[in-house]
C-alpha cells in the first residue's frame, strides 16, 4: 500500500504507462505508415518555383475560397476526373518545425475547386489575366484582384512577358503590365495542380448520383458523339467565352473564325491538340488543350462540330474517322 501513498511513485508510474501506450498506439504505427505510405506512381514533387508559389498561395489566403478536394458527388465532377483520395496528398510535408502539413484541401467553395486546374485551365496568359483582374476573363467573377503581384513598366526588359489583357481593362494603366516573380511562381504552382491517374491496382471510385452523359448526333454518318457543348464549356469557354466571341485584346473569337469555318481540318485539329501561338502578340498563347485533357478522336470531332455550328457559324461537320486520321498523323 506504500505505492499508493507515495505520490512520486504513483505519478511516475502513471507517466511511464502513458508514454508506453503512446509509443505502442501512436508513434510506432505512425513510423510504420511513413514507410508504406508512398505517393501515387506518376505524381511529381513540386519544383523550387512551384514550392514558392505554394507559399504565396497560402500567404494570399487563396485557401479561404478555393478547395483542392474533389468530392464524391457528381456536382463536382467538372473539377476532376475522379474523387480525391488520401494518397493524393502523400507528397505534402511540414511547412517548418512549427507549422504542420499544409494540405490546402479547404472548406469553402466560393470559387471553383483547383485540384485539376493545371489541366482544366493550362493557359499562362489566362491565369495572369485572371489574377490581375478576374473580371477581364470571367465577367461574373467575385474574386478580388491581385494587382500588387504585377509590375507596371514603361519598357519591357529582356525576358519580360507582357500579359494579355482586354483594352477596356488597360485604359487607366500607363505602361506595360508584367508579372512579378511572385505572380510567376504562383501561376507555376497553379499549373502544377493536376490529378494523377490511378494505377490499375487501385479501383476508381464512382461519383455518387452520377448523371447520364449526354450524347449528340454529331457526325454526318449519324454516329453518336459526346456532348460538344459540354466539352467546350469545360475546356474552352473560359478563354473563348460561352458566346464564342472571345475576349477582345486577350483571346480570339471562334464566331466567324476562318480556321473554324475553313477547309484546313489538319490545322484545326493540330491547334486543339498541340496549342497555337500564331496570333501573338495581339492574343495570348493557346495551350495544348486536347493533349492536356486526353481528348479522343470522338471528343475532338464533337468539339469541332459544336464550334462549327454554334453562335451562327455554318461550317461543315466532321466525322470521327477524319479526325482520327489526322490525330494519328500529328502524334
Amino acid at each position: 500500500m506504500d505505492f499508493f501513498n507515495d505520490h512520486k511513485k504513483l505519478f511516475s508510474s502513471a507517466l511511464a504507462f502513458f508514454l508506453f501506450l503512446t509509443l505502442i498506439i501512436c508513434i510506432f504505427p505512425a513510423l510504420n505508415n511513413q514507410k508504406v505510405y508512398q505517393p501515387l506512381q506518376g505524381s511529381k514533387a513540386l519544383t523550387e518555383e512551384e514550392s514558392r508559389g505554394k507559399a504565396i498561395y497560402i500567404r494570399e489566403g487563396c485557401v479561404a475560397c478555393h478547395t483542392q478536394q474533389v468530392r464524391n458527388v457528381d456536382m463536382d465532377q467538372v473539377f476532376g476526373n475522379r474523387p480525391s483520395l488520401a494518397v493524393d496528398y502523400a507528397r505534402n510535408k511540414r511547412l517548418n518545425l512549427f507549422q504542420n502539413t499544409a494540405t490546402l484541401m479547404g472548406t469553402e467553395r466560393t470559387g471553383p475547386d483547383l485540384t485539376n486546374i493545371g489541366i482544366r485551365q493550362s493557359s499562362k496568359d489566362w491565369q495572369y489575366s485572371h489574377l490581375f483582374n478576374p473580371r477581364s476573363v470571367v465577367p461574373q467573377s467575385i474574386m478580388p484582384s491581385y494587382q500588387w503581384l504585377f509590375l507596371i513598366k514603361e519598357q519591357l526588359d529582356p525576358g519580360d512577358k507582357e500579359i494579355s489583357l482586354p483594352d477596356a481593362f488597360k485604359r487607366k494603366i500607363k505602361g506595360k503590365i508584367v508579372p512579378s516573380k511572385d505572380a510567376s511562381d504562383l501561376v507555376a504552382y497553379l499549373l502544377s495542380l493536376k490529378q494523377t491517374e490511378l494505377p490499375k491496382s487501385i479501383p476508381t471510385r464512382e461519383f455518387l448520383y452520377k448523371k447520364e452523359e449526354k450524347k449528340t448526333n454529331g457526325t454526318a454518318g449519324g454516329d453518336n458523339l459526346p456532348d460538344g457543348e459540354a466539352l467546350f464549356a469545360a475546356n474552352c469557354a473560359t478563354c473563348h467565352q460561352a458566346t464564342g466571341e472571345g475576349v477582345p485584346g486577350a483571346f480570339p473569337p471562334l464566331k466567324g473564325d476562318k480556321v473554324v469555318l475553313g477547309d484546313n481540318l489538319e490545322l484545326y485539329v493540330t491547334i486543339i491538340m498541340k496549342g497555337y501561338n500564331g496570333l501573338a502578340p495581339q492574343f495570348g498563347e493557346m495551350p495544348p488543350v486536347g493533349t492536356n485533357a486526353n481528348f479522343k478522336p470522338e471528343d475532338v470531332a464533337a468539339l469541332i462540330n459544336h464550334e462549327r455550328t454554334g453562335w451562327g457559324n455554318n461550317g461543315k461537320k466532321v466525322t470521327v474517322e477524319e479526325v482520327k486520321t489526322i490525330m494519328d498523323k500529328i502524334k
